[in-house]
Order: C-alpha cells, then structure tokens, then sequence
C-alpha cells in the first residue's frame, strides 16, 4: 500500500495489535496496492522488510521503537537507500483497552490508525534555522567551593573563568588551574555563543592568597563576554525564563545531581549549532505602533524570555533568543506573529487531514489530545504500556510546543469535527497555562454563542498516568460538531474566517452577533459622526486595512470582519471620537466596508479646486485663526488654498518672496590699510585736542625743554 507516494509498513508487534488490514487500507485510502501487515518486521520477519525497501523510493514504517534498527538495516544493504519515516500507531493507538471492544470502537481504532498514517506520510516543509558558534569558552559564577570543583572538572574541556561574588570565602587552590576572579555581577545578556556579563569590582585572585582567597586592590569595571555560563549563585536568575536561554546554566547550588547534569550538557556545547527560527514576523500587519501611538503589545507581555522588543513601530524578534514557546502567535490579533515550526500551512494541513481522515472513516466522536513531543509522548506511551492506554477516539497530535495552540487552530480543529480540544500541558509549562486559559475562553464564549455549549476546550495538568487515563476514559459524549472540509491557508486572520463562516453555517442556533469581553480580537468601531473631520488619521494608524478612504472623496469606511481591537485608531484620533465594541459579527455587512461619514471636499477659495474634507479645513481654521503666525497679511486664508495657489498667494503677498539679506563685500588689504591710517589719524587728532605732542616729535625734543623732560615737564 502507498499513501502520498510512500510504501507503508505495518507490524502487530508480535500479535498484540488487532490490525483489519482491508479495512485500514480502505480507511486511509491508499493510493495504490493492499496492505500486507507483519506481524514481527523487526525481528523474524527482517528479510521481508528488506524485500519491500529495495527498489522503494520512500517508506513509512509504522513503528518508532525500532527505527534504529531499521535504519541499520538499510545501511548494512549498501545500496541506493530510500528515504524513511516512522510514525508510532502501538502506543498511541492500538496498545489500547478499546481495541478488542465492541465494534464501534474498533471502527473507531482503525479510523485512528489511518489517520495516523495519513499525517505521517504528508510532506513537511522544512523550517529556516539560525547558527549559533561556541568555542567552549565558559563563565563559572559562584559563591562557595562548588563553583570551583565545577571549574576543575571542565577545564580539561571547556576554557574556564570562575568569578566569585565579593565576600566568598574560598579555600585557594593548590593548582591554579583556571582563572579566578572576584566581582559583583550586575547584568548579562546575550545567547549561546555571545554571552555578555557586566561586573563591578572586577579583581584577580592574589597569588600569595594563604588561608582564603584574596583578591587584587585594584578593581575595575567592565564585562566579560563567554560562549556558555554556569550560575551557581543561587538566588535570582541572570535571564527570565533561565531555563528556556540556550547556553544557560542555573541548577540549584545545593543539588549536586542537578550540577552534574548541568556540567554533562556543558562539555557537549562546543561547536555549531541549528536552531529553528521559530516565529515568521509581517511588520506590515503588526498593530505595535503608528507614529510612535502604542496600541497592541501582547507578544511583548505574553514572551517570557523578552525575545521581542520594541523597534519603532514595529516589533524586533530575536531568533537567538527566541524559546519557541509560540505564546507571541497565539495571542497575535493580526497574525504578524506566526508560529514557523513546521513551516508555512502545515500544522493545519496535518490538523486538517487527522481530523478529516478519522471521520471519512466513519470515526465517531473525534477528541483531540494536542500534546507536545517530550512530555506528552511520554505520559502517552507509559499510558500503553502501564494502562489501557488512549481512548479509540482520542487522536494525538504532536506539537512543538502546546503553547503555540491559538484561536485559529482551536476554530479550525471544531470546524474541520472535533468534538472537544484538549491540550496536555507539561508541568514546566504551568506559569504559562493563563495565556491558554484566555485563549480557550475565547472560543468557548464563541460557541457556546453559536449554540455548540461549553466544554468544547479544555487545559489538561495531569501528570500522573492513571490520573489521566481515568480522564479520558471519563468524557462523556457531546452533540456533533461541524462537518467541514476546508484548505486552511493564510495568515490568522483568513483561517480564522474560513472556520467561523463553517461553525456558524452548521450551529444549531446561527445568531447574528455574539457579544464579546474587552480585549477580544474581534469588533466593531464606533465613530461619534458629529464630532469626526474625516481627516483620515484613523485610516493611516490602521494595521489591517479595517479602516480605508476614497481616493475619489472625503470618506471614511470600516470593514468589521479586518477590525481586530488594536485600538490604534483611537489612540490616534485627534477629535478622540472613535471607541471599540468587541463583538463577533456573522453578517455580510461585517464582510463588506461600510460607509461610517463622506462629506462634500473643501473648495480652494482662489481657484474652486477641490483639496481635503471641508470638517477638515474647518476645524483646522478654527484651531488656528488666533495663532500668531497666522495674524499677518494672508492670514488662515491660506489654509483655505490648495497646494498650488498657496504658493501663489504667497509669491504675490511678497515683492521679493526670494530676496535675502545683502551679500558684504569682500575686504581687500587696501581695506586694512585704509582703516589703520583713518585710526592713527583719529588718534593725532585727538592728542592734538588735549594739547599734547604727536609721539615722533619726542624723539627730537631738547633736555629740559617745557613740555618735553625738563622738571616743568
């Protein structure tokens, strides 16, 4: 059998899955051949797997446990190997209490399996990466002796510097195997491979230290830059979110199974390294900031790494930094913020064909368990092997990061026919379970609405297997979803419409508008008509293209279903006549831009031309008729010009609207020459006045002369 080009491979495992091999090829609708099903590929059987993979160009092979040794097996053959995937349907599937239950539930299993394989053998765009380098030079802060036991047991390794908060009592060392320094860490910042420390008191251990460690008198002030950091400080973290900073090392002081982890991972992290760049980012659709007016700045409060920072007015996203959590996209209003692993529309292409698969199958009450790829395989699998494993109609659908879950997915996943959406959140995730629990409220408000009731959407925190298990075997039933087949593709925005346009098509009780709580990204905006100038701010801080003028005249239009609540426009609004409704409208009216004011324009007075709103120039004419610069000839009548005759005007009012001041003339040495002269000239003059002699007749004057040395003198 072949699904997507791949020949599948299906394995009992020794007869402990009850496999109908006619009904699941049928089920998945395979694109050519039957299924033969194994019963013990890996082991007995070998040489039939090695059959089936020569000459094959893909396979997929319907087991996880054993791919080690399936692909050993291939590069043992040394020929031409094709290309493998692996996908489990044991654990997640057929290791279950509901698999020789009544038949129902084995209708069930088998729509499960196939939707299993069928998402397995789809084609994944590949996700863009950014490099990181470290060179294994490593930074040890520390207060006491485990920081520098750490330091002698890397050093073989990692080129290590320990610095020692001022006041640690350390006993020197009888080798000075590393650099040891004392100082106040005062920040850090940085990532994996770019480490940047900034210290106070900065000083070097003193050679001729006897019973402690003493540090130099001289001590500056500057940073210290390293690929990896140890902090064995206790206390405060350098970084929020410590543990999701690639290349930091925060493990409890007094734990030394926690510190030698720590130091297990470290003398691996030398070299380069991938990683995904998480988040594809459209400035042109953020709704940030215009014109330095803030107005959404959810993907700032939600990161809790501070990964994005303000950039003008946009945000900046720094990949380094960047955890993965995919909190930013999920509570995106405009989906500028998009989660990029897997890449482009594949999430909902699976979301899609797991869904859509199970219930072409004939799959009855689909639950989908969304689960990320540690934690919750994990619970998973000791769930099958422990318990009675997953309900039949409980579908796994592995995720990066459950966090990443927004109201697309959660509209899309009810529309494509899940009955429920439940996501299992791993216990390191609980600080983040608020942004959830706002996110599936949301759509619970939405439909219950439409008449669907609650319980649709739920945050699942069990850790314990059984707990669990007894959850899910608990649900009860609840009334059908939609039915809908549906290509999610786009942004947030377009797939949010697709599957909302599908849930209010099918809900029992369709209702023109349902009523929203603040901050939700849907709505209306109000203009108060009598006070707006139609001058068109509001249009130009708009992010979506919710609100829009007329080239042709003075016109303000909305178009409800692109409004997403930013609040930008309001902010920007010089009358401050604009307030938001949040609402979620089902009408063709909130699909169509609907005219909000239009007014005749303003004629230019000197010429009748027609150049803005008349509101506008109006009010701008009031603002302005008292303010000094606006007293002289001309006055606020030029603001009532177009372009053109304002120019005019201005030239006319003006004799000389080019003149400027008098260009001086260029000084000679005549110049000079000529004011010494009239100076000396002006000197004799004045001496001449008071009765004394020009100064060369001194020279020549007689001893004893009157007036010229003589004692009368």
């Amino acid at each position: 059998m072949k699904l997507n080009g791949k020949d599948v491979l299906v394995c009992t495992c020794e007869g402990t899955m009850a496999i109908d091999a006619k009904a699941l090829a049928k089920a998945c609708g395979a694109d050519q051949g039957d299924l033969e099903v194994a019963s013990h590929l890996c082991r007995t059987q070998i040489e039939e797997f090695q059959r089936r993979a020569k000459g094959a160009d893909a396979l997929l092979i319907a087991c996880t446990q054993e791919a080690p040794l399936f692909l050993e097996t291939l590069a043992e053959a040394g020929e031409d190997q094709p290309s493998v995937r692996f996908t489990n349907i044991r654990e997640k599937a057929g290791w279950s209490r509901d698999a020789t239950d009544k038949k129902t539930q084995k209708t069930n299993m088998t729509a499960k399996m196939a939707a299993l394989l069928a998402e397995a053998a789809l084609d994944i765009e590949d996700a863009s990466s950014v490099k990181m380098e470290s060179e294994g030079v490593l930074i040890i802060l520390g207060r006491d002796a485990a920081a520098l036991d750490a330091a002698k047991k890397l050093s073989d390794r990692l080129d290590v510097t320990v610095i020692f908060e001022p006041g640690s009592d350390i006993t020197p060392p009888t080798l000075m195997q590393v650099p040891i320094f004392s100082g106040r860490v005062t920040g850090a910042e940085g990532h994996l491979g770019a480490f940047k420390v900034s210290v106070e008191g900065f000083a070097a251990a003193a050679a001729s230290s006897r019973k402690s460690l003493t540090f130099d008198a001289t001590r500056q002030k500057g940073v210290s830059e390293a690929d990896l950091i140890l902090d064995l400080r206790g206390g405060t973290a350098l970084f929020t979110a410590p543990d999701k900073r690639d290349g930091y090392y925060n493990p409890d002081p007094g734990n030394p199974a926690l510190i030698a982890a720590a130091m297990m991972e470290l003398i691996d992290m030398v070299g380069t390294f991938e990683k995904p760049r998480y988040v594809d980012y459209d400035a042109a659709t953020c709704a940030y900031s215009r014109a330095t007016i803030t107005g959404c700045t959810r993907c700032l409060d939600s990161c809790p790494t501070g990964a994005i920072t303000p950039d003008g007015d946009k945000v900046d996203f720094n990949p380094y930094v960047c955890a993965g959590c995919g909190t930013c996209a999920s509570v995106c209003p405009t989906g500028a913020a998009r989660y990029a692993l897997p890449a482009g529309d594949t999430l909902f292409q699976r979301l899609r064909t797991v869904v859509r698969t199970y219930r072409k199958a004939d799959g009855a009450s689909p639950i989908l368990l969304v689960h990320d790829t540690g934690f919750g395989d994990d619970i998973i699998d000791a769930m099958a092997r422990g318990g009675g494993g997953l309900p039949a109609n409980v579908l796994p659908f592995a995720v990066n990061q459950v966090t990443q879950v927004g109201l697309d997915f959660l509209f899309a996943a009810a529309a494509y026919g899940a009955e429920r959406v439940l996501i299992l959140l791993a216990p390191q995730k609980a600080d983040e379970k608020a942004l959830l629990d706002g996110e599936l409220a949301l759509a619970e408000t939405v439909l219950d609405g439409l008449g669907y009731g609650s319980g649709r959407f739920e945050v699942i925190e069990d850790t314990d297997p059984d707990a669990l298990e007894r959850r899910l075997y608990g649900l009860n039933a609840l009334p059908g979803m939609a039915d809908a087949d549906f290509l999610a593709m786009g942004r947030k925005r377009s797939i949010m419409s697709l599957a909302l346009a599908e849930l209010h098509k099918a809900a029992r009780t369709p209702v023109d508008a349902i009523d929203l709580p603040a901050g939700a990204p849907f709505g209306a905006v109000n203009v108060d008509i009598d006070g707006c100038t139609v001058c068109l701010a509001c249009v130009g801080a708009c992010p979506t293209g919710a609100l829009r003028d007329n080239k042709e005249k003075p016109q303000l239009s909305f178009t409800e279903e692109a409004c997403v609540q930013c609040g930008l426009c309001r902010n920007t609004c010089p009358e401050k006549v604009i307030t938001l409704t949040p609402r979620l409208s089902f009408l063709s009216s909130a699909r169509e831009a609907q005219i909000i004011k239009e007014e005749d324009p303003f004629e230019c007075i000197r010429c009748g031309k027609a150049f803005g709103a008349k509101s506008s120039v109006e009010a701008m004419v009031e603002k302005l008729q008292d303010h000094p610069m606006f007293q002289n000839k001309g006055g606020t009548d030029r603001l009532k010009m177009c372009d053109d005759c304002r120019v005019i005007a201005l030239a006319e009012e003006d004799e000389h609207p080019m003149a400027s001041a008098a260009r001086p003339a260029p000084r000679t040495t005549d110049d000079y020459l000529r004011e010494r002269e009239e100076l000396r000239q002006s000197a004799a003059q004045d001496m001449k006045e008071k009765g004394l002699a020009p100064a060369r007749s001194i020279k020549g004057a007689k001893p004893g002369a009157k007036g010229q040395g003589g004692k009368d003198g």
